[in-house]
């Protein structure tokens, strides 16, 4: 077998592993070494299985991930993003569907300080679905809208998919935040535009809540928020003034959160603990497919696997829209059936020639591949935020029904990939105030 054979053939056996349900980082590190084995022998596959690890995971950027998991934990454990749901509903109840547009837009802000799609999908559904059903709200408008408003905890920083994505590509970190922030938020408005939409043409399905709700009381609700706007406006506000770094925020922010948390004394002894735990677990598990996908990346330098497949697309005078629509199947379909960072950093390796040769903005790619990743995680048949959402929901609602909301905010998901893709400003406007 030639060198390219091996490297396609790494790419073949790489699937299979996945799809017998190996670990995706073990996957990974596995067929990388004997790729490297069988193109330059056993010695520089051992030294890269010694070397890569520690080249890759000690890198200054990397201590910025188990920050923000770090930082998502306390707030989780000290209960400081309660209050949003809450908040919401007493402000936006007066509007067409406003406990789910309250959902949707209290998962944003849940996104602030956690950075998970499928955190927020489950935190937000034991809060706000419940309180749909007891207003009698349609299940299938009460539980899509916040399996799909899941979905903005990887868009609206901090994003753990942007930091990795920023350190294999080289792309600042803070300017893929601030593109991200910018699809979150098109995206959460989207969201309530559907909502306000649906409820408009029938209204069975959000019936108008009939209470009275005082100014004192909304203005009372917003003191169970202020821990959430204080991270938020510190973390991030701190970052983009240029105060402090990506990688500095994170520190910063699990300082923050433990502070607040402790003044607010919402948090004991076990909760730091099982978030330092929970912490030390997620943040291992990324680490693995991490050092395996740069792994990955040495493998197909070596093999030129990469590198023909790029000088083929080139050849075949592929177009870069249509090699965007290509990609975006790929991962709504990866999406499916993997979870969002094992998806794109297995993917990267591959793609990542394909890009550059056709000049793609490499800032506002990392901005779509997160877009498209967290669709597919509620896309059927297995979109992960929607099982995770059943597990939390139990037999109250049926994964079909779950399903069936879902879809409606799907629509709304591809009318802004098209918006991204004919408006790139729409990622790239906020990023270019801070050059």
């Amino acid at each position: 077998m030639s060198d390219v054979q091996i490297g396609y053939a790494g790419v073949g056996v790489l699937l299979a592993l996945i799809a017998f349900r190996v670990p995706i980082g073990l996957a990974l590190i596995s067929v990388s070494f004997g790729g490297i084995y069988l193109l330059v022998g056993e010695r520089p596959a051992l030294g890269a299985l010694g070397v890569f690890p520690y080249a890759f995971s000690a890198t200054w950027h990397l201590s910025s991930i188990p920050m923000f998991v770090l930082m998502g934990f306390f707030c989780f454990h000290a209960g400081l993003t309660k209050g949003l749901f809450g908040a919401a509903r007493l402000w936006l109840s007066a509007l067409p569907g406003g406990l789910a547009i309250s959902g949707v837009l209290g998962s944003a802000g849940f996104a602030a300080v956690t950075g998970s799609s499928v955190a927020c999908a489950a935190a937000m559904g034991r809060i706000a679905v419940p309180e749909m059903l007891r207003y009698r709200y349609d299940p299938g408008l009460a539980a899509g809208s916040i399996a799909a408003a899941g979905t903005i905890g990887a868009l609206i920083p901090p994003s753990i998919l942007f930091i990795l994505y920023g350190i294999i590509v080289k792309v600042q970190v803070g300017q893929l935040f601030l593109g991200g922030l910018a699809v979150g938020l098109l995206t959460a408005t989207a969201y309530c535009a559907v909502i306000i939409l649906r409820v408009v043409r029938n209204p069975d399905l959000a019936p108008p809540i009939a209470e009275e709700i005082s100014w004192k009381m909304r203005l009372v609700a917003l003191a169970d928020v202020w821990p959430v706007l204080v991270l938020v406006l510190g973390v991030f506000g701190g970052l983009f003034a240029g105060v402090f770094t990506p990688t500095e925020a994170g520190g910063v922010g699990a300082a923050m959160s433990l502070t607040i948390a402790f003044f607010k004394r919402s948090i004991d002894l076990r909760g730091i603990w099982s978030s330092l735990m929970e912490t030390l677990t997620i943040s291992s598990s990324i680490f693995i497919i991490a050092i395996g996908a740069s792994m990955l990346t040495r493998f197909f330098a070596y093999s030129g696997a990469g590198d023909e497949i790029a000088v083929i697309v080139q050849g075949m005078g592929v177009s870069p829209l249509l090699l965007i629509v290509a990609v975006a199947l790929l991962y709504i379909l990866l999406g499916m059936f993997l979870e969002p960072i094992g998806a794109m950093l297995l993917t990267m390796p591959i793609l990542l020639p394909l890009i550059e040769t056709a000049e793609i903005n490499l800032l506002w790619f990392g901005v779509l591949v997160v877009k498209l990743l967290e669709i597919g995680m509620i896309t059927p048949p297995i979109g992960l935020n929607v099982f995770v959402l059943k597990s939390v929901m139990g037999g109250q609602i049926s994964t079909s029904t779950i399903f069936r909301g879902v879809m409606w905010f799907i629509f709304a998901d591809i009318l802004i990939l098209g918006l991204m893709v004919a408006f790139p400003d729409l990622v790239l406007y906020l990023p270019s105030l801070l050059q």
